[in-house]
């Protein structure tokens, strides 16, 4: 018989056990002495467990961890959960505003953590957000897309040197999980100071849902709760073995003009591969960009113009043949295209 949870204590929300709560969390005030407040959800669950924080829209303009969010609080069954979620569909609320990647500031909120009380309203936000949100946390996925103009192809970011981050990685079961190393400022970094492990899952780009980046979400998370035992399953799911790569580069447009590109995001390209062709507007010159070794694409630009030095291939190198890299990619977009037919189209409840 499984052990009955204890009410959950949030801001000035006291949520029993088998409850869904939202409240409205000030973190800022603007010059015009208007509040600015994030929406938090707790979904708290019958029984005990861990404590999920799922939060999306640190850069204002990344919309598919919106949808995420949403599409996980509406899947949840709080008799069966055990733990707690607390779910944050925007953190950057003045950003998703004003369809911005960015603070009233332009300072970036993911280069502030953990904040400082008395700062700047990037700081003051991040300070107010990290200390009364992350910190309640035991475990969190931060969910983002590439910048505007970019796409990513769905995949994990994560300090692999944290056994707990890693674990989760390799849950999530996106086709590639890049060990990044963690950088001054950012939620990851901070919250690994005080042993919550962090896993980013970025797809897709800014101001655009894509259907396909976020059904990956929803199922990456849902499985990172089966790994933390906070759901249980008696479907038995095929393991998706995500890819490391040795490492990660930019390919740079040495030409100026309008870019054609010639491969797609998740698909192997080899050393010396023409990958994209730039040419000036009125046609009489062009370049060709060169694969400088074989991999996989995982993030590239979308807007066709370019200036000489701007970075549009993102290429995943493997130890592993990079035949078995596309083949494990290609079956993991195949899967999860039919699993969102299934269940996970747009407003579809299990």
């Amino acid at each position: 018989m499984a052990t009955k949870n204890i009410p959950f204590e949030f801001s000035d929300l006291m949520v029993e056990p088998g409850n869904h709560a939202n409240c409205e969390l000030e973190i800022a005030r603007l010059y015009t002495h208007s509040p600015l407040s994030v929406s938090v959800d707790i979904l708290h669950g019958k029984h005990p467990g861990p404590v999920l924080l799922i939060n999306a829209a640190i850069h204002g303009d990344e919309l598919n961890g919106i949808e995420v969010v949403r599409q996980v609080i509406e899947k949840i069954d709080l008799s069966k959960l055990h733990g707690t979620i607390i779910a944050v569909p925007v953190v950057n609320v003045f950003g998703f505003i004003h369809k911005s990647r960015y603070l009233p500031d332009r300072r970036d909120l993911n280069r502030c953590f953990p904040g400082a009380e008395r700062g700047s309203i990037a700081g003051r936000m991040a300070y107010q957000y990290f200390n009364h949100v992350v910190r309640r946390a035991t475990h969190v996925v931060d969910l983002h897309t590439a910048a505007i103009y970019r796409t990513n192809l769905p995949q994990i970011r994560a300090n692999l040197d944290n056994p707990q981050a890693k674990a989760m990685a390799m849950a999530f079961g996106s086709p590639v999980v890049v060990d990044a190393s963690l950088r001054e400022g950012s939620l990851r970094a901070a919250a690994e100071e005080f042993n919550i492990p962090v896993i980013t899952f970025e797809a897709g780009e800014a101001l655009r849902l894509d259907a396909h980046a976020v059904g990956s979400g929803v199922q990456g998370v849902l499985k990172v709760m089966h790994h933390l035992e906070m759901l249980r399953t008696s479907r038995s799911k095929k393991v998706v073995e995500p890819m490391v790569p040795k490492a990660t580069r930019w390919v740079r447009a040495d030409f100026d003009g309008l870019l054609r590109s010639h491969v797609a995001l998740g698909e192997k390209v080899d050393k010396n591969q023409v990958i994209a062709t730039i040419s000036d507007p009125a046609g009489s010159s062009e370049a060709t960009v060169i694969a400088p070794q074989g991999g996989i694409v995982i993030g590239q630009q979308t807007l066709p113009l370019v200036n000489e030095g701007d970075a549009i291939f993102h290429i995943a190198f493997f130890e592993e043949p990079d035949g078995l890299v596309e083949e494990q990619v290609e079956s993991y977009l195949y899967e999860a295209i039919e699993e969102l037919d299934d269940d996970l189209k747009w407003g579809m409840t299990s």
